[in-house]
């Protein structure tokens, strides 16, 4: 395993092939040679381990060439949150094809972007009223950094280009987004990166060595750590901290509010701009629309992406407040930076219809009714050996896999990779789940299903959970 990217969404080291008649054998074979996949393995991919081909979505379920069901545990990439097949989103984005496919935001506007950004500065906590569109997540946070530097020097400090972020967090992979991001795989290939990444603790409570029998005073440490960077490089150089409300890389680290109250006034008493990385956590997925609204903070700047759309068009969004984004509405003033695609029209279309529906259809309440039957029942796994730690909120968990629930020795090395990719992966592939399989620090398993799941879909996934749990405690490794 090594430097090696291993994370993978149940499996993408391939299927076993039994008939080679089967439709997904020749999709396999056709995209073998030509297709390229993101963050996987490709020479693990033959005759006899093909690429899993999904064809079809229906709800919280989706199927393969060969016809055979899976629930999508993940939200295809933490994204589809109202399911799969709505025809009252295809609607909208035929109907604005046929009024205007596309035309471009620089110096022109549409009524689509206008109308999502008025939408969306609505819903977002405090004076985050400027709305900068791009096509996705990377993008996003890429533009905040930016903005952060650029706002810094029209402000008269050109020292401020440095970015704290947290240890194991990701936040893309654009060269600015691969340079906030802290895990060493996806970064050692690209080195040397943009300048100025600096790095803090990740609020990892199950492992915490300091305060360990405190949430709350853990939060504190966790949050003091950033003031401490902030010294240490100088204040006079820190541009942004990049945090996300619940850490997705690492298995769903969710700190207290204590951290995030100390972590605010510590921005502000230095002058540096908080991004809240919301790419995952917006748009209902931890049972708000945004984390400060869950967590009680501020930030300067939120990044989202993903459950914008719902999944149904690529979009994503640079949210800035007012006071952030006024060194920018005067004169001769421009942000020198944007996307062909940002704020597309049909993507806004698909947006504002989303919104509409997580509204209308009492979506996030629906998080908000099960989360706790949600984490009863992922906490019902405990009594299997290998169940170390459960931790996440709303719809968005992770169960930690331990050797040892009471020393917390984790799974390292060729044992982590026949653990996760040799049995707990393609296992939860073979009984129809999808979710993701990650060893991006200790190995865990993560679900985040679709925000519209019920109560008898949680049971599903636990079911599943449980029969795979208790066979690879029975694991000679």
């Amino acid at each position: 395993m090594g430097d090696q990217v291993t994370l993978h969404e149940t499996i993408s080291d391939g299927v076993s092939v039994s008939d080679e008649r089967q439709p997904s054998h020749q999709y396999s074979e056709r995209a073998r040679r030509n297709l390229w996949l993101p963050m996987s393995r490709m020479g693990a991919y033959s005759d006899h381990n093909e690429v899993p081909i999904m064809v079809r979505g229906e709800g919280t379920r989706v199927y393969d060439a060969n016809g055979k069901e899976y629930f999508d545990g993940l939200s295809g990439l933490f994204t589809n949150s109202l399911g799969h097949g709505r025809r009252d989103i295809a609607e909208a984005a035929a109907a604005q094809i046929g009024e205007m496919a596309f035309f471009p935001l620089w110096t022109y506007a549409h009524p689509k972007a206008i109308e999502l950004a008025e939408r969306l500065a609505s819903l977002t906590p405090g004076d985050l009223n400027r709305v900068f569109f791009t096509s996705g997540g990377a993008e996003a946070n890429e533009s905040a950094w930016k903005l952060a530097r650029q706002y810094h020097k029209m402000r008269g400090d050109r020292d401020r280009y440095k970015v704290i972020s947290r240890d194991i967090a990701y936040h893309g992979t654009t060269l600015g987004a691969l340079t906030i991001t802290s895990l060493d795989a996806y970064r050692t290939p690209f080195e040397p990166l943009v300048p100025g990444a600096v790095k803090v603790p990740a609020v990892n409570f199950y492992r915490a060595e300091k305060h360990a029998d405190d949430f709350e005073a853990y939060g504190l440490w966790s949050a003091q750590q950033i003031e401490e960077a902030i010294l240490r490089e100088g204040p006079e150089t820190i541009a942004a901290v990049f945090l996300e409300p619940v850490q997705n890389a690492g298995g769903c680290f969710v700190p207290p509010r204590s951290y995030w109250k100390e972590v605010r006034e510590i921005c502000s008493r230095y002058g540096v701009l908080l991004v809240s990385d919301e790419v995952i956590c917006a748009f209902g997925r931890i049972g708000s629309w945004f984390g400060g609204q869950k967590y009680d903070y501020l930030p300067d700047i939120i990044t989202c992406a993903k459950g914008i759309t719902a999944g149904y068009a690529p979009l994503g969004a640079m949210i800035v407040s007012d006071r952030v984004a006024e060194p920018f509405q005067h004169d001769d003033v421009a942000f020198l930076h944007g996307f062909t695609w940002s704020g597309h029209p049909v993507s806004c279309a698909i947006a504002l219809k989303a919104i509409e529906i997580l509204e209308n259809e009492r979506v996030i309440e629906n998080v908000q009714k099960n989360q706790d039957y949600f984490q009863s029942g992922l906490e019902s796994l405990k009594d299997i050996p290998i169940v170390g730690d459960v931790r996440g909120t709303g719809y968005f968990w992770g169960i930690e896999l331990v050797k040892d629930q009471g020393t917390k020795e984790t799974w390292a090395g060729d044992d982590a990779e026949q653990l996760l990719r040799g049995y707990v992966s393609p296992e939860m592939y073979r009984r129809g789940l999808i979710c993701r399989s990650d060893d991006r620090g200790d190995p865990v398993v993560q679900l985040a299903p679709p925000l519209i799941s019920t109560r008898d879909d949680i049971d599903l996934m636990v079911s599943v959970l449980r029969d795979v749990f208790i066979g690879a405690s029975q694991l000679h490794i």
